[in-house]
């Protein structure tokens, strides 16, 4: 999607780490900007300095609640309708609940699935017939690791960003005759808000899971303020424009659907087609010889 014109961005969560650092060069290099946040007025320098740029470039900050059922699609319509017209959706806002799989709650799982599934999937759902009658648009989901093979204590946060993915997977084929690209943007570990948006379940920590055990130790090294994530974020944003727009490290893989960014990130994804790899090894023969006969 090299632009001949300047694009109209709408990133959520853009009141801190990456999605502000994206917000600020998409600005910076010219493009319109549709900044979001739950809570506009409780970062007024941040609204101030986005909102200033007026020429040749403007941004605006708009709240979104992205866990509101109706919430972006109405931001969505009244934007286009008023001849705002969003060029490259990016589907950033989220958070994280950490504890054992097996003492999650219900309201917990839901609300990880709320912020990082359904809100960005309202969002998708709803800007995508514009984008269809334009024959043009981008879709960014900034999705995680995770969501390749989760961490300890990550069930809930992994299975969100997964679904997210395997959603955007189908998506990415189906509109592709429209001119209308998918990213899907695999996160490593980078220094943004997201340990101070993070927190442990409520339920009490059973005690086999103490002591030694995986779980603890994550949390003693998460939340004891120790971890250094090994990701520069405002380089991250730099590679994930140049891929959205064609430019730089994106010039001539306007085609590609995802967007691996860390060094963590290849391990992890060499662990994920191994596993695939082992269980073909291991059931190769079953798994070829379960056809119904004469077929």
């Amino acid at each position: 999607m090299t632009p001949t014109k300047p694009l109209t961005f709408l990133i959520t969560g853009t009141s801190s780490g990456l999605g502000l650092s994206l917000a600020r060069l998409v600005l910076q290099s010219g493009h319109n900007l549709i900044a979001t946040s739950r809570n506009p007025s409780k970062n007024p320098n941040l609204v101030a300095e986005i909102e200033s740029f007026s020429s040749p470039a403007r941004g605006r900050w708009l709240p979104l609640d992205v866990d509101h059922p109706t919430a972006g699609p109405d931001l969505i319509d009244s934007l286009e309708n008023a001849g705002t017209h969003i060029d490259v959706l990016v589907n950033n806002a989220g958070f994280s609940i950490h504890s054992p799989a097996e003492t999650l709650t219900d309201g917990e799982l839901r609300e990880m699935m709320e912020t990082l599934y359904f809100g960005p999937t309202r969002l998708i759902r709803a800007v995508l017939p514009y984008m269809r009658a334009r024959n043009n648009g981008v879709v960014v989901n900034i999705s995680s690791g995770a969501g390749l093979e989760g961490r300890e204590t990550m069930g809930g946060y992994a299975a969100a960003k997964a679904a997210l993915d395997g959603f955007t997977k189908v998506l990415g084929t189906e509109i592709a005759p429209f001119g209308i690209r998918v990213l899907t943007v695999q996160l490593g570990t980078f220094q943004t808000n997201m340990g101070n948006a993070a927190r442990i379940g409520a339920t009490p920590l059973p005690e086999d899971y103490q002591g030694d055990h995986e779980v603890t130790q994550f949390f003693n090294g998460f939340f004891d303020g120790k971890f250094q994530p090994d990701g520069d974020g405002d380089k991250a944003m730099k590679a994930l424009y140049e891929v959205v727009v064609g430019e730089g490290v994106g010039k001539g893989k306007e085609a590609e659907r995802m967007l691996p960014l860390g060094r963590e990130i290849p391990a992890r994804i060499k662990l994920v087609t191994d596993g695939y790899q082992r269980a073909l090894d291991a059931f190769g023969d079953i798994c070829n010889n379960v056809y119904q006969d004469g077929r």
